[in-house]
């Protein structure tokens, strides 16, 4: 039986995702930019309105997956805030400027974030080497508990050949390899027949009309979990 991750924007996507069968949340704002950092008072709503798992989005801009000393610093301020807020997961990716991990970067927000889940973001989509990457992260020890992907490409569907590397690696004691990007109602039957994940994510393909503008889509939540779960 599989799980279901349903990206949310505000209290009320939290509430509907809770109550249409989501098994843990991702919280983002700025949605079209790919995602950034919620707004305090927004992260406190959602986590007092909802009992299932909430992993934060901690994210300062969308130029890059870089990030310099003082960004890691401002990012690992809001960590902390997050972790005294009851927070318990957090998603972050960094890359270096060539396209490969920045492991000190990820060690900084992993020692700041303090044994809460930790998901690396499609980050690791634009990276010279997504499977060197899942690696990377394995052996670096770091207590990351999965990893987001569409295997490189901008679909899961176009990525099924690397996701199926990243799940040997998974296989093997690494993080959880959560695909992600592009899951709708009308495919989530033949992907999840071919990858059969742990852990799946979703988030215009359960808005009503695949807009981000408009609400989630309960029907659709509840769709994509029956089929996840046979």
């Amino acid at each position: 039986m599989s799980k279901l991750e349903v990206i949310v924007l505000n209290e009320e996507d939290a509430k509907v995702a809770e109550a249409s069968g989501a098994d843990r949340l991702e919280l983002v704002s700025a949605i079209h930019e790919g995602g950034l950092t919620p707004d305090l008072h927004v992260i406190e709503k959602v986590l007092r309105t909802v009992s299932i798992p909430v992993q934060i989005m901690i994210r300062l801009h969308s130029k890059s997956f870089s990030y310099q000393s003082d960004e890691l610093q401002t990012m690992a301020e809001q960590i902390r805030t997050i972790v005294e807020m009851g927070g318990q997961g957090i998603v972050f990716g960094a890359l270096s400027h060539e396209g490969k991990l920045d492991s000190h970067a990820l060690k900084e927000i992993v020692q700041n974030a303090k044994g809460q889940s930790i998901t690396f973001h499609r980050a690791i989509d634009l990276s010279h080497d997504p499977v060197a990457l899942c690696k990377g992260i394995f052996h670096s020890g770091l207590n990351v508990d999965r990893i987001l992907t569409s295997g490189g490409k901008s679909e899961v569907s176009k990525g099924l050949d690397t996701i199926g590397e990243m799940r040997e690696i998974e296989q093997m004691g690494g993080p959880i390899i959560m695909p992600g990007s592009g899951l709708t109602v009308e495919n989530i039957g033949e992907i999840h027949s071919k990858l059969k994940a742990r852990e799946y994510h979703v988030g215009s393909g359960v808005r009503h009309n695949g807009c981000y503008d408009l609400g989630i889509d309960s029907e659709k939540v509840m769709e994509i979990k029956r089929v996840i779960m046979s």
